[in-house]
């Protein structure tokens, strides 16, 4: 250790050059150890300054890496998530919140089984030592629910007798009411295979073996598509049914996300809300799609992103996804760092917070609150219509203008949401189909798939099981030629 008095006189220069070397990443051992003999103070004020240093530099890289991005990724606000590369997309941070249920939510169990064989276990003889065990009264039961290894196809051989009517002058059969005119697969086969396609996104090659090694019942893959298409054509009146629906509800959601066909670019249309589901793959994504689904004047409140093709449906009401909003400030701040964009961001910001704040009240209501919803209004109107010179500025100055009515619909009905989160949880299912079956070869597959993709995801939001419900629905179609209302 140095004395103090040597310290004083002889170690400035020294500790600059020491200091110096810290910062350019060029210590070496002898300097290091020249600085630990100065003491506690300096040691600690040498960490901080190489501290700042390596954090003013990781800045500098990352806003550099973020401009040279920014002139690589020709990707718009409009362009699908799946044809961004990964590197554009922005990383979850922050913390997560906890899984499951909030606290003071009912508990989700599982359903007890009827018990449909028993068995008794005893042991004869002490398993460790083998000695003689006596009788107890200590009685335990455990229930154990299995598949059995024997499950096997049920082939029924049917004999139709056909009797001769002297009125109508022609034999007269009965009606087989188990599987569809002319085929030999059974109602529940095509429609659970089906399900398993288009209901849960598992290929047709999985599906093969699902049926091959699980259930016993060999099958090729050009016999279950020729089933599905039938099964497509008898439900097609339900299709329709759940557009009709869907155009007459309250609330409708609508989104859409890129397809191919025939190695094509088509588009995946969805329109839902909580009770049905309607799919269409059309090759437009613009108006042309939507006029072929909204036929009529949709007197609901119809909620979508920014997209500009929703611009020419005719609705009473619409609300714009407030989501969507703060995903395009966040995108632009990583883009543009100036401070007109990062005053404007954070008035918009903390305007749109404050409105979802608001309407998340318990005790909210329109009438209520309605000072606190024309300031609102008010401080929309001041941030869209000021001055501003900036090219971001002025382009979400621009939107904010244009759907002015649109953007805070939710703080005037308590009934309509703030975001467009159902639909894109109702396309998702659609993505991952897209993603393991690779889309469609033709356009009538492409039809068939919007057809039992609506039927088999419009069941499952009305809690109905879309088995046993289509094969009810196709016997007594088998038998009348007519197939029953879709299931309310």
């Amino acid at each position: 250790m140095l004395h103090s008095s040597d310290r004083s006189s002889d170690t400035r220069p020294d500790l600059e050059a020491i200091i110096k070397a810290a910062l350019s990443g060029t210590l070496s051992e002898e300097q290091a150890t020249q600085l630990y003999s100065f003491g506690p103070e300096i040691v600690k004020f040498v960490l901080i300054a190489i501290s700042k240093g390596c954090a003013e530099l990781h800045e500098q890289v990352h806003q550099a890496k973020a401009k040279e991005d920014a002139l690589h990724n020709t990707t718009g606000p409009s362009t699908p998530s799946g044809q961004k590369p990964i590197y554009t997309k922005q990383t979850t941070s922050g913390r997560r919140k906890k899984r499951g249920a909030k606290q003071g939510h009912q508990a989700h169990h599982r359903k007890k089984s009827d018990v449909n064989k028993r068995k008794t276990h005893r042991l004869n003889k002490c398993p460790i030592c083998g000695g003689p065990l006596k009788k107890g009264q200590r009685i335990r039961t455990r229930i154990i629910e299995d598949i059995q290894k024997d499950i096997q196809p049920e082939v029924t051989e049917h004999t139709i007798h056909g009797d001769y009517c002297s009125t109508c002058k022609k034999y007269m059969e009965p009606i087989v009411e188990d599987a569809m005119p002319n085929t030999p697969l059974g109602h529940r086969l095509v429609c659970f295979s089906a399900w398993l396609h288009y209901g849960l996104g598992i290929t047709i090659s999985h599906i093969i073996s699902i049926l091959s090694f699980c259930l016993h019942f060999p099958i090729s893959a050009g016999g279950l598509i020729a089933q599905w298409k039938r099964l497509a054509e008898v439900l097609y009146t339900w299709y329709e049914q759940i557009g009709q629906e869907a155009l007459q509800s309250a609330i409708l959601f609508a989104d859409e996300t890129g397809w191919r066909v025939l190695g094509k670019t088509y588009w995946l249309w969805c329109f839902a809300n909580g009770t049905t589901c309607y799919y269409m793959i059309d090759r437009s994504r613009g108006s042309p799609a939507l006029e072929k689904f909204f036929t009529t004047v949709f007197e609901g409140t119809l909620v979508t992103d920014f997209w500009a093709a929703y611009n020419t449906v005719c609705v009473a009401f619409r609300q714009m996804c407030q989501a969507h909003l703060l995903r395009e400030i966040e995108k632009v701040t990583c883009k543009n760092q100036s401070d007109a964009w990062k005053r404007f961001a954070k008035k918009l910001g903390r305007l749109i917070r404050d409105a979802i704040r608001l309407r998340k009240r318990e005790d909210f209501s329109p009438a209520k609150y309605r000072r606190r919803i024309e300031r609102i209004y008010h401080r929309l109107d001041v941030l869209a219509e000021s001055d501003y010179e900036d090219a971001d500025v002025k382009r979400l100055a621009k939107r904010l203008c244009k759907y002015r009515e649109h953007l805070f619909r939710f703080l005037e009905d308590p009934t309509i949401p703030f975001d467009n989160n159902f639909a894109e949880r109702m396309i998702r299912p659609a993505v991952i189909l897209r993603k393991n079956s690779q889309c469609n070869h033709s356009e009538r597959g492409a039809a068939i798939q919007a057809i039992l993709m609506s039927v088999y995801r419009t069941l499952k939001l009305r809690g109905h099981d879309p088995i046993t419900t289509l094969v009810k629905a196709l016997r007594v179609y088998v038998k009348t030629g007519v197939l029953p209302s879709l299931p309310p």
